[in-house]
């Protein structure tokens, strides 16, 4: 079980890294004429927030089968009767998930990895056209 969702949340890591790269470069090959920042900004915008969404969903979702997997009681009145059914060797462990679960919620983290992590999009711009700048000045004809 722990497994799966480590591989989900990897998965959702990876396409918040690698989608304003292909957006980048799918824009430039797609829409080779009328590709600017404002289009890039836009789309990545949308794609991006919502692959954070999903990101801070699970994280918290995932926290819940992996308590409810170990025997956790989400509906229980004491911390006695909620660890009853955890077995000795995965208590630890699901008190360190309890106290995840029960910190800030996923859309307040949501926002703020939102907020740290759109920079990301700028310098994705910014190093993608420095380099096709680049590669179009090697191609250039020289004059001279």
């Amino acid at each position: 079980m722990e497994t799966l969702t480590i591989i989900i949340s990897f998965i959702l890591l990876i396409g918040l890294i690698s989608v304003p790269i292909l957006l980048f470069v799918g824009l430039k090959k797609w829409n080779r004429l009328k590709f600017n920042f404002l289009t890039y900004l836009t789309i990545g915008l949308i794609l991006t927030a919502g692959i954070t969404l999903a990101f801070a969903w699970w994280a918290d979702y995932s926290d819940q089968l992996l308590m409810s997997h170990y025997g956790y009681d989400f509906h229980a009145m004491n911390d006695t009767e909620r660890f009853e059914k955890v077995e000795p060797e995965n208590l630890e462990k699901v008190k360190q998930l309890e106290i995840g679960y029960f910190g800030i919620g996923w859309p307040l983290q949501a926002i703020m990895t939102f907020v740290f992590y759109s920079p990301y999009l700028l310098i994705v711009y910014l190093i993608g056209h420095l380099i096709t700048k680049g590669k179009n000045k090697e191609h250039a004809p020289n004059n001279g």
